[in-house]
Parts: C-alpha cells; structure tokens; sequence
C-alpha cells in the first residue's frame, strides 16, 4: 500500500456529471484513498469532463492544463469523462503530461485505471476506453449512483440517449439509452431517505424514455408511482430533462395527486418555430407542447415550467426567431434557459454548418432573455403574499437562503428570507417582495396562520 493514498477530483459540467463523480470518489474511498482538497496534497488528480460543447471542451482542457503545469514528481493526472470518450488520443495531445484516460461509459474502473497508471509510471498513457462499453451495467459495483449536496440529491435513473437532436453530441459521448434496474433505484432512494435527504432529484439524459430499453411503457411514471411508496418520508420529488412528446398522462396525473412530486417540470423545446425544429430532428407538432402544457397547467395548481432554448441555430430566419419570441410570450415561463448554437462536428447538424453570424445570434440570445427577465419578474411578482414552503441551504446572521419547489438547484431563483432558520430544515415562509429570479420573505411563526 502507497503510503499517501490520497486524491484530488474536480468534477466539470452537468449533475449527471456530477453524479459519476461522486461515484469515483465512492469507489476510491472503498480501495483505502482520501480525497483532499488541494492538488499539491494529492497523489492522484482526477478531472471528470465535459465535452458537449465548445467551452465546455475548452473549460476542460484548461483545468487539465493547469494541473499538468503544477504537477509533481511522482504524481498522477487521469482524465475522465465525456471530454476524454469523445476525443480520445487528441486529448494527451493537448495535454502529454496525463497519465490515464478513462472514458464515460467504464466510469467504475477508476480504481482499477488509477492502479495500472501508478505501476506504469510515465512510460505512457493508459487509455482505458472499451468499445461497445456502456453507460450502465450490472457491474456498478455497488456504489452509489446520487449526488448529495445538503438536503438535496441528485439520483441518476439512467445514461446514454436514443434521441435522433442534429445538434447534440451526447449519443456519440454516452451512447444509446440504458436505463438502471428499478429496484436498484427505489433501494438507493431508500438510502438517500435513511441518510436525511428532503429532495431527490431524478435525472438522466432524458427522464421520459426511462425504461424503454427495459420493455417498459410509461416507466417514468411508473418508477414515480413506485417511488413514492417506498420513500414517503421525502418530501419533495423532483423532475429533470424531460422530453417533448412523452411527458403522458399517467405522468401528468401522478405530479396532480401525489404531493411529493414536486410541481416542476423541466422540458427543453430547444425551440417553436416547426421548421427550425424539423432540421434540428426535434419533435416539431406545438399543438402537442401547447396542448400538454395548457392541460399541466389546469390539472397541476402552481405548476412551475422551466425550458431550454437555442437561438441562432443553421437556417434560423427572422420570422423564426420572431415565431420562437412569440412563443415565449405566450406561454411565460417561470425559468428559461438560451444557449447560442454551438457547431459541433460528428453531429446530424454538421451538414448544416454556422450559417448564423456570430452578432446575430448574441443580439437574438440578448432580445430573448431581455423578453424573459420581465416575465420571470412578473411570475416572481404573482407569488407576493403567498406562503411557501422553503428548503433552507444556508443562513448568515438574520438572514437564511433556500429554494421553494419552484427552484431546482444552480439554475433557477433563491428565496431569501428575513430570520434564522436551521440549514436542512424546510419551513413555511410568507413571500413579501419579489426580483427577478428570486423571491423575498419572512418566516412564518409557528402557530400563525
């Protein structure tokens, strides 16, 4: 045994990818290592990347490059993640000085990786990325699949994605869709509940497909319905990634009548003008997005929307952009996230090109936020004098931060509010002002009304 054992892990991009890191760091615990919290005290550095788009790629390989400049004799640099099972070899080109490659779909070899890395020295890179390998298998050793962050937890349900987006990477990264065995999931959840969770998040590439690839129809919902009867005691379910076209009735009607399935539903259109989605292969029929969203807004009092969008995307003309703005209007989302196109090579969209000007599509993104910023302040505003429920993240002197079940973590609103409330705990908060994103209040006083 090395008599150091320690790591450094540095996990970039998404929860999901969060969630893999996690793992990693599970696994190299249960081999005898302890993380640290600095690179110069470890003796392995590990970097989960991201690869989806442009700066996310270059994000990571500036990390990679500032931990190679600081590395030490002796120590050990291992590349993991989406970044590294989509560019392989060009990634020790840009960065020689990493010693182990460890791709998406092999995560749980990181022990493994890390060992063979140490043995060799620097006498070359270890590259540890299986064909045909996927996301999830049988062989997860045993190690948890959620992220915990404070009283929240995010639970991966499934990885890899089977969805046909011009414009996305991922199915080259992931791989096809390969959901988890439910009962792993549901005794994971159970673990989660044992260890004080109040939220658990469910996530995967796209949450509605969950179970196709299990023979299972409406395996969402179902998971949902099972969920809900072995971890009564969390309060609060969340839904993330959800696709246009398979958010069902079943699901619809379970988020109505089970109160621990939050009032939430995070569907990314990516767009609304049916041209611009035929060419980026996305569902195109918005009587369908209209009609599901009218009818979740009817069945499910306060339900919070929150979408995705892509401005600048190959071929989008005026009258798209104007379409998609219009649609915005309509429909008022309380949060909305826009990205500008991102040429991706390898992708159905590669054909396309970047026909859009940069200029333009930073002056579309900057008109479809500034549309946005009013109506989020005007659904902020609609909450004033409404009593919240509010899961309490953190406090500094009078004042305590948490998120109502509006806000999923990292992208959308704070609450903040006036008096002193126990990190961790949930309490009913009476909401005084609004911003933007965010919302004010005070603590309701036991007994009030």
């Amino acid at each position: 045994m090395h008599k150091k054992q320690t790591f450094y892990l540095v996990s970039l991009g998404c929860a999901k990818n969060t969630v893999d890191s996690d793992s990693m760091a599970a696994l190299m615990e249960e081999d005898g290592w302890q993380a640290v919290e600095t690179p110069q005290q470890a003796e392995v550095m590990l970097v989960n990347t991201c690869g989806f788009i442009g700066p996310a790629r270059e994000e990571s390989y500036a990390m990679l490059r500032d931990l190679a400049a600081e590395k030490k004799r002796g120590q050990i640099l291992i590349a993991a993640g989406c970044l590294t099972e989509r560019y392989r070899e060009q990634v020790v080109t840009e960065v020689p000085q990493i010693d182990g490659i460890l791709g998406t779909r092999r995560w749980m070899d990181v022990v493994d990786v890390v060992r063979a890395a140490r043995e060799r020295g620097r006498k070359g890179t270890i590259y540890h990325l299986p064909e045909n390998a996927l996301t999830v298998g049988t062989d997860e050793k045993n190690v948890l699949r959620a992220a915990i962050q404070g009283s929240s937890a995010y639970l991966k349900i499934a990885d890899g994605c089977r969805r046909p987006c011009a414009f996305c990477a991922i199915p080259l990264i992931k791989g096809t869709l390969v959901s988890r065995p439910m009962e792993d999931i549901l005794g994971e959840a159970e673990i989660l509940a044992d260890e004080g969770v109040k939220e658990l998040m469910l996530i995967a590439q796209d949450t509605t497909d969950y179970g196709h690839d299990l023979g299972m129809k409406d395996g969402l919902a179902e998971l949902l319905d099972q969920l809900t009867q072995r971890v009564p005691e969390i309060p609060w379910i969340r839904i993330l990634y959800t696709y246009p076209g398979y958010v069902t009735d079943r699901l619809i009607d379970l988020m109505a009548s089970r109160p621990q399935i939050l009032p939430y539903l995070d569907i990314p259109l990516q767009h609304a003008h049916p041209e611009t989605l035929k060419r980026m292969k996305r569902p195109a029929d918005m009587d369908w997005v209209r009609r599901t969203l009218n009818k979740m807004r009817q069945s499910i009092p306060g339900l919070a929307l929150r979408t995705t969008l892509i401005v600048g995307y190959p071929g989008e003309t005026e009258e798209e952009f104007k379409t998609l703005l219009d649609f915005v209007k309509e429909t008022r989302f309380d949060h909305l996230g826009a990205f500008t196109f991102s040429f991706e090579p390898g992708t159905a969209s590669e054909t396309l090109g970047d026909t859009i000007p940069q200029e333009v599509k930073e002056a579309r993104l900057h008109e479809l936020m500034t549309l946005q910023e009013g109506i989020s302040l005007a659904r902020c505003q609609s909450l004033i004098g409404k009593r919240m429920e509010v899961l309490i993240e953190g406090q500094d002197k009078a004042i305590s931060v948490g998120r109502s079940y509006r806000d999923a973590p990292e992208i959308d609103g704070l609450v903040i509010v006036e008096g002193v409330a126990e990190v961790g705990s949930m309490v009913p908060v009476m909401i005084t002002g609004a911003m933007t994103h965010d919302l004010v209040g005070s603590l309701v006083s036991e007994g009030a009304g």
